[in-house]
């Protein structure tokens, strides 16, 4: 495993994102005993330099997120969400602290590692889809197979989705609904253990977003997976079993529910 060099950083004015409603430590409450904990993160901070100031996309998170939960970090834009959501899928690099998945330290991983790690561990479902066009519903979720070996078949994964009668349609024969269960479907083929959400109702009507919300509760409650979702909808914490608060670069609060609403019950 590739040791981190440690670097010389040039004396730069530090500008503090963090304006003094967070400090950057969470309030959490205890986790369930027989909970096993998937991911750790130490005093994580992401920082930018911009001329002569360094700037705090997240500043020393703390957090821990155990296997099967549905998770929803909330906050404001600009607030260091999206930031979370790149350093667990390893689609960028923490500049201090710690992230521990499954007992592993990826800011220790080196580029092909954490390519690695996203192939084998990581699905994400995007707020647009980003499906192909000019692939049918079947075979957005069969590219699957070209990352990696133990994928589920494509025929189960839309079947789970609900969408095993339109397997054959190409993306501009279904709705946006649709749409977006396809590429949960593609998401989930590749049997990871953690399941990355970008606001995945926000291009949706509430009807369709409920149905959507349900689905990715469902992998969570039913086949266990971590799902981590970012969104700015406040509401959806109530389907959650943690809700994760950002605010100014900073963790403001974690809160862990012991009996989250069905996603059905939601309303925005």
């Amino acid at each position: 495993m590739r040791k981190k060099k440690t670097k010389t950083e040039p004396e730069l004015e530090i500008v503090d994102l963090d304006t003094g409603d967070t400090d950057g430590t969470s309030e959490d409450t205890e986790k369930k005993p027989d909970s096993r904990v998937l991911i750790e993160f130490k005093k994580v901070c992401k920082k930018y330099a911009q001329g002569e100031h360094l700037f705090y996309a997240l500043k020393d998170a703390d957090l821990t997120i155990n296997e099967g939960e549905m998770v929803v970090i909330l906050g404001p834009s600009g607030a260091g969400k999206s930031t979370l959501l790149n350093l667990l899928g390893g689609m960028d690099s923490a500049s201090s602290g710690e992230i521990i998945f499954d007992g592993k330290d990826l800011t220790t991983f080196s580029d092909n590692q954490l390519t690695q790690y996203r192939a084998q561990n990581v699905g994400v479902v995007f707020q647009f889809y980003n499906l192909i066009p000019t692939l049918t519903a079947y075979e957005n979720v069969a590219l699957m197979k070209d990352i990696k070996n133990n994928t589920l078949d494509p025929v189960e994964a839309l079947d789970a989705v609900g969408l095993k009668d339109h397997m054959h349609q190409f993306p501009s024969q279904m709705s946006g609904g649709e749409q977006q269960r396809v590429s949960i479907a593609r998401a989930v083929a590749k049997n990871p253990k953690l399941l990355l959400c970008d606001e995945p109702t926000g291009a949706l009507d509430t009807g369709t977003g409920k149905e959507v919300l349900k689905l990715l509760q469902d992998m969570s409650k039913e086949k266990k997976r971590t799902v981590v979702m970012v969104t700015h909808n406040s509401f959806f914490a109530d389907i959650a079993d943690t809700d994760i608060r950002v605010k100014n670069g900073g963790i403001q609060s974690v809160v862990h529910n012991d009996s989250p609403k069905d996603a059905s019950e939601v309303n925005w």
